[in-house]
């Protein structure tokens, strides 16, 4: 076996761990927290369903998808961050850095630095790739909460300019799916799942 390759099936090992890092969202069923492993599967299949209504012609689903895959795999060490977490978000850069250095070390130089490169851009949100996958990345929550009866919402006490806060990547990168996001929180107002 080449250095390459023992290198590369340590990696995928060890990424097994993601299956393990369970979220805020439950699934739809209600019947157990969705996982990040099936949170990064469910962003793929959505970067692809919804990829007509990215706003920028120039965005490339093949690096959306990558993103998608690669974006939460440092939660292995530095565990979920919920999206509403202010005191969490205060720590979430250095732990996630530190995370990425271990993690994508793990890989061949070439083939970490791509990974870890697709991670950081993810995290920056400044080109058209990674805006129109922070805006897939942040719908898929607020979708399946909303279908799941704003379980995370509730629990939490969420307000709603809390949420619109964190949907405005939908609104820069798919402008045609605002009106529905702008339901689904008027909905989700009346039905006490968000606070107003």
């Amino acid at each position: 076996m080449t250095d390459k390759l023992k290198k590369q099936l340590e990696f995928l090992i060890e990424i097994d761990k993601m299956k393990n890092i369970f979220r805020q969202s439950l699934i739809i069923d209600k019947s157990r927290r969705e996982n990040d492993a099936e949170h990064s599967w469910h962003f793929a299949v959505m970067a692809m369903t919804l990829f007509e209504y990215s706003k920028d012609a120039n965005v490339s689903l093949d690096r959306v998808i990558k993103m998608a895959l690669v974006h939460d795999l440092v939660e292995i060490y530095a565990g979920d961050t919920f999206a509403y977490d202010t005191a969490g978000y205060e720590s979430k850069e250095a732990r996630e850095k530190e995370s990425a250095d271990k993690l994508f070390g793990l890989l061949p130089a070439e083939q970490g630095a791509e990974y870890r490169e697709l991670w950081e851009e993810f995290d920056g949100m400044e080109t058209p790739d990674s805006l129109y996958a922070a805006a897939i990345d942040r719908f898929q929550p607020f979708l399946i909460n909303y279908k799941a009866d704003g379980h995370t919402w509730a629990l939490h006490k969420v307000t709603s300019d809390k949420v619109y806060k964190r949907m405005e990547a939908v609104k820069l990168a798919m402008p045609e799916l605002w009106d529905f996001v702008e339901f689904v929180i008027r909905d989700s107002i009346e039905k006490g799942y968000i606070i107003e």
